[in-house]
C-alpha cells in the first residue's frame, strides 16, 4: 500500500505544475493581480505582496497532511505531501535560482538553470498582467532550450 501513497505523492507533484501554470496565468495575472503586481514591478522591499501566494498553497497542504494524519487518511497525507514537495521545489527554483533572494547558484553553467532563467526573464519583460508568457515553473518550453543552445554555440565560436 505504501507504493500507492508514494505514487499519489509523485502524481500530485507533477499535477502541481499544471495547477501552477493555470493559477499564475488566470489568477495571479487575473483577479489577484493586486497581490502579484509587485513581483513584476518591484518595490525594493524584502517581502512582496506576491509572497502571500505561499500561504495560499502552504495552508491547504499543511492541513491536508495534518488532518489526514489525525484521521489516518493517507490519501490526504500523500496529496498534501505532493503539494509541499512542489512548494519546496518552487522555492528552490523561483526564489533561489531565478530571483537570487539567496546568493546560491549565481554562476551556474547548467543548461536547465540557464533555460529556466531565460524563460522567467521573458515572463518578467511584461510589466503588466496582459500579454504574458511562460507561466509554468519547472517545465521549460523548447524555445528557451533552443535559445540556450544558440547562446552556447555563439560563445563556442567566439573562443
Amino acid at each position: 500500500m505504501i507504493w500507492l501513497y508514494i505514487l499519489i505523492t509523485l502524481a500530485t507533484f507533477i499535477v502541481m505544475e499544471a495547477v501552477t501554470w493555470l493559477t499564475h496565468k488566470y489568477v495571479m495575472h487575473g483577479f489577484l493581480w493586486y497581490l502579484h503586481e509587485d513581483h513584476h514591478q518591484p518595490t525594493g522591499h524584502v517581502f512582496e505582496k506576491n509572497d502571500a501566494f505561499f500561504l495560499i498553497f502552504a495552508v491547504p497542504s499543511f492541513l491536508s497532511i495534518l488532518l489526514g494524519a489525525m484521521h489516518q487518511n493517507y490519501y490526504s497525507v500523500s496529496i498534501g505531501a505532493g503539494v509541499a514537495m512542489y512548494g519546496a521545489a518552487y522555492f528552490l527554483v523561483h526564489e533561489i535560482i531565478i530571483h537570487q533572494r539567496f546568493k546560491l547558484f549565481t554562476r551556474s553553467n547548467n543548461k536547465y538553470i540557464k533555460a529556466i532563467r531565460w524563460a522567467h526573464k521573458m515572463h518578467h519583460k511584461h510589466l503588466n498582467k496582459e500579454e504574458g508568457e511562460s507561466f509554468g515553473m519547472l517545465l521549460v518550453a523548447k524555445k528557451y532550450w533552443d535559445k540556450v543552445k544558440r547562446d552556447e554555440a555563439l560563445q563556442k565560436n567566439m573562443v
